[in-house]
């Protein structure tokens, strides 16, 4: 028999403190914690790291134009079901799946709008939409933009986030590519200066055609910028891949992107841009009249 025998511990069950979801995030850099509402006020940038979460299309609209002055186009497009794809879920109900989490149409907005009193055509993706995928209507509404541009002699910005061509519409959607090409031809043709804004993820079928054909290209810090994603080229290709490869300072240093731009500079960056490549004319001051002489003027007979 034991001398001492084993202690009884009373059982107290601790209640987790209820904690309402959706307060705070975690920066995948460094860790830290951060307020949604302080996170949103600082364009979902993290102060300390300096880490950019994706920022939504009206945002960033919001953060880039004069207020008031974006007059929004194409609201009307809606995607269309031309596969009738029935795959694990089918794509029509992906679509009102995406409408209602988002609150937008399709994956991008587009329309017109001024920088610093200089009229903007603008396309703006957001990735809360089915990961911004390019089908029928993103390809369109950006063509559309571009057309605008010519139209309206201004020069055409596109901020991209995508993980591609959008599977659901099959060579539709790969069609987007060779149509958005064609119109940044035509704007080329117009002497008309096209920026293209790489944020993350810009990848596949998207940075293969208009992300990358831009005048100039600017990227986001950070941001995941390629074609097939790391671990597909890792597998592919066998090979242990460069530190920091597809981000956009890896192709900064390779010659791809041609500046690297923080959130809250993006917008007074193009604007240097703009008037660096489109220089605003100004009014010529109008000439005075010169007084008339109250002196009446010599008879021609007084010459001779």
């Amino acid at each position: 028999m034991a001398i001492f025998g084993k202690p009884k511990y009373s059982t107290v069950n601790v209640k987790k403190r209820d904690i309402p979801e959706g307060l705070w995030t975690k920066c995948p850099k460094s860790g830290e914690m951060v307020y949604n509402k302080e996170l949103e006020k600082n364009l979902m940038v993290v102060p300390a790291s300096e880490y950019h979460f994706p920022l939504s299309a009206p945002l960033r609209v919001q953060s880039l134009l004069d207020s008031g002055t974006f007059e929004e186009e194409d609201q009307s497009l809606t995607s269309r079901d031309p596969l009738n794809f029935t795959g694990v879920s089918s794509y029509q109900s992906k679509l009102r799946e995406n409408k209602v989490k988002s609150g937008l149409e399709d994956a991008v907005i587009s329309g017109t709008g001024q920088m610093n009193g200089r009229e903007v055509s603008l396309a703006v993706m957001d990735f809360r939409f089915l990961g911004a995928s390019m089908g029928s209507v993103v390809g369109e509404k950006i063509t559309r933009a571009i057309e605008r541009g010519v139209e309206r002699n201004a020069p055409v910005v596109v901020v991209s986030a995508s993980g591609g061509a959008r599977m659901y519409e099959g060579i539709l959607s790969l069609m987007q590519m060779a149509k958005t090409s064609a119109a940044l031809a035509r704007l080329s043709e117009a002497k008309l200066p096209y920026f293209s804004v790489l944020t993350n993820p810009t990848m596949a079928g998207v940075m293969a055609s208009f992300a990358s054909l831009g005048d100039v290209i600017l990227a986001e810090p950070g941001a995941l910028i390629g074609f097939a994603g790391p671990r597909v080229i890792k597998e592919t290709t066998q090979r242990e891949l460069p530190e920091g490869f597809q981000t956009s300072e890896f192709l900064l240093s390779r010659g791809l992107v041609d500046q690297i731009v923080s959130r809250f500079e993006l917008r007074d960056r193009l604007i240097t841009l703009f008037d660096l490549m489109l220089p605003q004319t100004k009014a010529k001051p109008k000439k005075k009249a010169k007084a008339k002489s109250k002196s009446k003027p010599k008879s021609k007979l007084a010459d001779k």
